[in-house]
């Protein structure tokens, strides 16, 4: 085996490793399952966060999709819409913030519970 074999076998399999952490860890995370969530209108629906770190969500009956990683106490999902979703764990409950493309502040906020 070459000098460039052996480094790029020893990347892939650092990178493998790294990959695998991740999803061990967003398999363990709390955040990990299905929330029930309000919409800015005060609408129910639910976020599904999968330990692969992808999201799914059926706001008003829109198949949102995108990843999740877990920072600090929060859930950070970035959507295909460009929207920013965070579910943080705030004392003994749980909070979700949405932002636009262009916000600083969050546009909505409403209770999430973890109903899966």
């Amino acid at each position: 085996m070459t000098s460039l074999s052996r480094q790029g076998s020893a990347m892939l399999s650092s990178f493998l490793s790294l990959v695998s952490a991740n999803e061990h860890d967003l398999a363990e995370s709390q955040f990990s399952g299905t929330w029930k969530v309000q919409d800015t209108e005060g609408n129910a629906f639910e976020i599904t966060l999968f330990p692969s770190g992808t999201a799914e969500a059926d706001r008003a009956g829109e198949g949102m999709t995108g990843t999740w990683t877990e920072e600090d106490q929060s859930a950070v999902i970035e959507w295909d819409t460009g929207w920013t979703t965070k579910i943080t764990k705030t004392g003994d409950a749980f909070v979700k913030t949405a932002y636009d493309r262009a916000a600083a502040i969050p546009t909505n906020t409403s209770v999430a519970e973890k109903v899966h």
